[in-house]
């Protein structure tokens, strides 16, 4: 039960399609169809709008630090990270590489017989399944008897030097804290809004597979989405502006998962650009531009994953000084204050790490910042941040640090140790041997400044290379640490073993002379 108050809820009855026992108990967890809101407190230490993966772990750490705490979140608790992003998107990846590894059994001596089908129904079904057994942990329950967190649903609306509005109730508070994350990008295709797309919003109430996708974006999201359905049977078109996929990241990179993608059977379009789309019965044609060629395909359906946009609408952050830029967000300085002293914001809202983990990092930050900080001192950082990342493909790309066109920037000179997969015994073992690490150092020290590692756990392993740079441990020390054999982690020593041979040679030719002088 709900603490005691006067007004429900004041936003209309949330849906998630299919509305199947799964989603009904989602929705039970994440948007309670009976929850009441509490009775404001007098005024709240802290009111957190947005209970995304920022909000919630802002809420739920002043909450357990004591502060009192306000909770506002207008549609599902957990945001796009549960809902619609990572949980989701990683259940279908999963069942993507059952499917492939079936598909190349053979090449490890199992001989499944028949021709391997996917039941599209089922693994949506266990994507629901999932999602809402995870659920709990961002329930408006928990939040409330567990961190002592006021949650409130409905849209919020800052109205006044230190008050926020929400569901016909005001909030009175010292700091606040904007964590309203961010939502697809529309695209300004002619055609596009009247035929019909799929976004990540969407795309994960599928229940029936498009036998003919075509994804627009080669960013992380659509990469990951088109090698997914392409896996469980659709046959998948993948339009990029660019002449790279993951354009941001290392060319070696991105060209290995573009030559897999190819391999595995998806039509790659780069280069390209989509002059208009339209509707013709029940599939959609798309008239594109590549390498000055018009052409056109027919697909049945459309998934947009090209960029996001902040959601700063509504919020009237004008009236209480809050500065915004339509791309970026809420402008924030590195402490995440905005250019209201007593408002903070955090997440995808604001930040250039749009990334769960960075979300829950930045959390941190500003708890400390807004609550404990007094007149500046102990404020923590924004940039001293150690920010991994990682694309789902398979192989997967992950990276920390420093590019190198990066350190170049910045002036730094760097060393880069450069291990092939195919170097490594258990990566031959497993035939996993796409992909390679880079590690890239100051020059002439072992102090590591950033890594790229394509490998088919490139995520779980690239969190030794941050852990190393965040504590400042070096390529030597790396060097020195015993892995278990055989392990694709192994990856890592062999890098820092270079480094180690490096300076042995050069500790040889002076030993030589120094040895030969003694003779």
């Amino acid at each position: 039960m709900t603490q005691a108050g006067t007004k429900s809820v004041g936003t209309e009855p949330v849906f998630v399609s299919p509305m199947d026992h799964y989603n009904q108990e989602l929705i039970a967890n994440l948007h309670p169809a009976d929850w009441v809101n509490p009775t404001p407190a007098q005024r709240y230490n802290l009111v957190v709008i947005g209970a995304g993966t920022a909000g919630l772990v802002t809420a739920a750490g002043a909450g357990l630090l004591g502060a009192k705490v306000a909770l506002i979140e207008k549609h599902l608790m957990g945001g796009d990270c549960t809902n619609v992003g990572c949980v989701p998107s990683k259940a279908m990846i999963r069942s993507a590489r059952v499917a492939g590894e079936i598909r190349r059994a053979k090449h490890y001596g199992i001989n499944v017989p028949g021709k391997v089908t996917v039941d599209f129904s089922t693994v949506m079904e266990r994507l629901r399944r999932v999602r809402t057994e995870i659920s709990p942990n961002d329930s408006a329950t928990r939040f409330q008897q567990e961190f002592g967190v006021d949650v409130f649903f409905g849209e919020a609306r800052f109205s006044g030097a230190d008050t926020v509005e929400v569901a016909g109730q005001t909030l009175r508070f010292k700091k606040a804290a904007i964590a309203t994350g961010s939502s697809p990008l529309h695209l300004p295709i002619e055609g596009l809004e009247e035929s019909g797309y799929l976004t990540n919003e969407t795309v994960f109430s599928l229940t029936e597979k498009p036998d003919r996708l075509a994804v627009i974006g080669g960013g992380y999201i659509g990469c990951e989405l088109a090698q997914t359905f392409r896996r469980l049977g659709s046959e998948v078109v993948l339009f990029q502006r660019g002449s790279r996929l993951l354009d941001r990241e290392d060319l070696d990179a991105s060209n290995l998962v573009q030559q897999v993608f190819i391999q595995e059977g998806i039509r790659l379009v780069l280069k390209s650009q989509i002059k208009r789309i339209e509707q013709k019965d029940s599939v959609k044609v798309i008239h594109y531009e590549a390498d000055g060629q018009e052409n056109a395909v027919t697909v049945d359906e459309i998934l947009v994953g090209a960029g996001r946009k902040p959601n700063i609408q509504g919020l009237n952050l004008e009236a209480v000084g809050v500065k915004t830029d339509s791309r970026k967000g809420v402008i924030i300085d590195d402490y995440l204050q905005t250019s209201n002293s007593n408002i903070y914001a955090v997440g995808d809202v604001c930040m250039k790490w749009k990334f769960t983990h960075a979300a829950d990092a930045a959390a941190r930050i500003l708890i400390q910042n807004a609550l404990f900080a007094i007149a500046g001192i102990g404020r923590k950082k924004l940039s001293s941040l150690v920010m991994p990342w990682c694309t789902y493909t398979d192989p997967e790309v992950a990276h920390v640090g420093l590019y190198p066109h990066e350190a170049e920037e910045q002036g730094m000179e760097i060393d880069t140790f450069c291990v092939s997969l195919n170097d490594v015994d258990r990566a031959i073992v497993d035939d996993e041997t796409e992909g390679f690490l880079k590690i890239h150092v100051k020059q002439g020290t072992d102090e590591i400044v950033g890594a790229t590692l394509v490998a088919r756990h490139a995520g779980e392993i690239i969190s030794q290379v941050t852990l190393a740079m965040t504590n400042g441990v070096g390529l030597g020390a790396i060097a020195n640490t015993i892995y278990p054999y055989p392990t694709q982690a192994e990856i890592l020593r062999k890098a820092a073993s270079q480094y180690s041979l490096k300076r042995l040679t050069t500790f040889k030719s002076l030993a030589s002379k120094f040895l030969a002088w003694r003779r």
